[in-house]
Formats: C-alpha cells, sequence, structure tokens
C-alpha cells in the first residue's frame, strides 16, 4: 500500500481521504476498517454506497474478503449530502459509480467539518482515469493507493483487467468479469479498443 507521509489528525476541521486502486486490491476492506475504528472512537458514522452496486448485498457495503458494514443506498451524490447532517464520518463505497457532483459534496461536507472518506476505481478497465476519483485525488488531504496482485505474474497490480466481453464503460461484477493486473499484463480488449 503506498500512502502520503504521516501528518498529524487534523483537530477541529473536515476533511476528505481518498482510497483509490484497481479491483481486488482491498480498498472496501480498507474503508471498512477505517469506519469500524471511527465507530470505537464513538463517533457518529454514515456509510453510502450506489444503488447500481448490488454484487454482494443491497444494503450493506461487502469487501472481497467478505468483511461488511450496513449502509444507506442512494441514487445521487446528493442524496449523501441531505442524509449526513448528523454524522461525523461519512464513508461512500464505489465512488466512481457516482456522478461529478461527488467532489462538490464530499468538499462541502468537509467544509462542514466532516470527515469524508471515499474509496473507488482510479482507472477504468481501460487504464483511463475514472471519474469523479481523480478530481477527488486533487482535493483530498489524505490519499491512499491500494495495489493487488497480478493474476498473471504475482507482480503488484494496479490496473482491473475486464475478461468478459462488453463496450459499455460501467460493468458491475466481480471474480470472473474482471482479474487484477501488473501494467505489463494488462490490454485493453479488442472489442473495446475503438471506444
Amino acid at each position: 500500500m503506498i500512502t502520503n507521509a504521516p501528518h498529524p489528525t487534523p483537530v477541529n476541521i473536515g476533511w476528505i481521504e481518498v482510497i483509490a486502486g484497481c479491483m481486488f486490491s482491498g480498498k472496501t476492506e480498507e474503508l471498512i476498517r477505517r469506519l469500524k475504528r471511527a465507530k470505537i472512537a464513538k463517533q457518529k458514522v454514515k456509510i453510502f454506497k450506489p444503488r447500481i452496486d448490488n454484487r454482494y448485498s443491497e444494503y450493506e457495503i461487502v469487501s472481497h474478503s467478505e468483511q461488511a458494514m450496513e449502509a444507506i443506498i442512494v441514487d445521487s451524490p446528493e442524496e449523501i449530502l441531505e442524509q449526513s447532517e448528523d454524522a461525523d464520518v461519512v464513508g461512500i463505497d464505489e465512488g466512481q459509480f457516482f456522478s461529478n457532483d461527488l467532489v462538490e459534496v464530499c468538499n462541502e461536507l468537509a467544509n462542514k467539518g466532516k470527515r469524508v472518506i471515499v474509496a473507488g476505481l482510479d482507472q477504468d478497465y481501460r487504464g483511463i482515469p475514472f471519474e469523479p476519483i481523480p478530481q477527488l485525488l486533487a482535493v483530498s488531504e489524505y490519499i491512499t493507493k491500494t495495489l493487488a496482485i497480478c493474476v498473471v505474474c504475482g507482480n503488484p497490480a494496479d490496473k482491473t483487467q475486464r475478461i468478459v466481453k462488453s463496450k459499455d464503460r460501467v460493468l458491475v461484477g466481480s471474480t470472473g468479469a474482471y482479474e487484477a493486473r501488473c501494467r505489463n499484463c494488462h490490454y485493453i480488449p479488442e472489442e473495446t479498443a475503438d471506444v
């Protein structure tokens, strides 16, 4: 895991943390770890996930290692803002499935003194930056880049390889549809090279 150098925890201000990486790199697992620690600290935590992500559970965020926490299902970033008024910590999973309005919502929450933690893919299956995560990286105070293991060669992986045929940029899936790959083993599938 690569992260920026340790800094003191901010006091009396809000901030944004982004956990970014490819699929199977432990983003949701790290999000859950941070949110559990906030709950242990008796902070009011609200967790959100996009409605489109129903892979493992409809009402929980779930890591590939089967860790889970109850979440509020939303269709838009504005709903996160509306439902976070009483929260100290706001967790958002699968940030890449939201519109770019997520950046403004996260900034507004942080400006209100909340700790905002967003996990999401920073690149799509073609290796292209996956909005709004790159924009969130630019405005966040803390960044964690998680790496997986390449299933082909065993090197550190930061790419998501789609292994099913589809030209859709967003195709919700898991094992059987995607694999973690390193830079050398990743390729753009032929059927999508012109997209």
